[in-house]
């Protein structure tokens, strides 16, 4: 039996400086934390979105910590993903850690749901995950090591995991199959590419912000943690999964909700 190493002092245990992350839907909200962690940790990020104006904004507040820069590109389509894909490509050689958060919601009565919500829906949060890690795949393995695994963070939702009390069909769906693609990606990926899902709780942001404004008290008494979830909570288990300390860790569908689906 061999000798066994010395510890990993944690610095370097959970560092993710130097990496080059991508962050999908990085301008607002969860991506917007997530990236922010990134940056002050000493990585080199690259938010994408939809609209130029939200990239050019959170890169701009962003480069105040760190190394960070942006691309428009729409997601919601294959062509979309390509593109992103592409221009990420022409920058830079490889990708360590690409993170999965753009995404949309809907709720609505049952009877109101139409073709037209889900689709909007499942084409972002679903196929837009698949698209972009699969045209990610080269800038993902060349980055990969023996060692050190390249990163694929998907964001679910605890909606994904237990029943919501709105009548979010579409989106609950979506990111059931978000953890189940995890899980499929993993399996195919290893051991080159890690691949992890977050399903976050109630964190402030522009898709919960009519939620939190109208119940956000409730929500917040009635959760184990009795809170809100903050950045750091986020951007925490993000860079775990993209360092030394989560190297061993793929197929996870990981809850960041204070314990309000896992202790219910």
């Amino acid at each position: 039996m061999s000798e066994p190493s010395a510890p990993t002092p944690p610095a370097d245990l959970f560092s993710v400086e130097g990496k080059t992350v991508v962050v999908t839907g990085g301008t607002r909200g969860i991506g917007y934390m997530i990236a922010g962690g990134f940056v002050a940790a000493g990585a080199t990020v690259v938010v994408a979105s939809r609209k130029a104006d939200a990239v050019e904004a959170a890169v701009a507040e962003l480069s105040r910590y760190g190394a960070c820069s942006g691309i428009a590109a729409d997601l919601s389509t294959e062509q979309g993903a390509r593109w992103l894909a592409d221009a990420v490509g022409h920058d830079h050689p490889h990708v360590d850690v690409l993170v999965n958060n753009a995404g949309a919601t809907w709720g609505a009565p049952l009877v109101e749901h139409d073709t037209a919500s889900w689709d909007r829906v499942l084409n972002l949060n679903v196929q837009g995950i698949f698209h972009t890690t699969k045209y990610f795949l080269p800038l993902l393995e060349a980055a990969a090591a023996p060692d050190q695994p390249s990163r694929v963070i998907n964001i679910g939702s605890i909606d994904g995991i237990h029943v919501p009390v709105l009548e979010s069909y579409s989106y609950s769906a979506s990111k059931a199959a978000v953890h189940q693609l995890t899980r499929h990606l993993a399996k195919r990926l290893a051991p080159t590419i890690t691949v992890n899902a977050v399903a976050p709780g109630p964190f402030e942001s522009k898709m919960m912000a009519a939620t939190l404004e109208a119940f956000g008290d409730q929500i917040a008494a009635s959760a184990p943690m009795r809170r809100i979830g903050r950045p750091d909570d986020m951007a925490g288990v993000a860079i775990f999964l993209a360092s030394r300390a989560g190297a061993y860790l793929t197929g996870a569908i990981i809850p960041v909700d204070g314990g309000i689906a896992t202790t219910g």
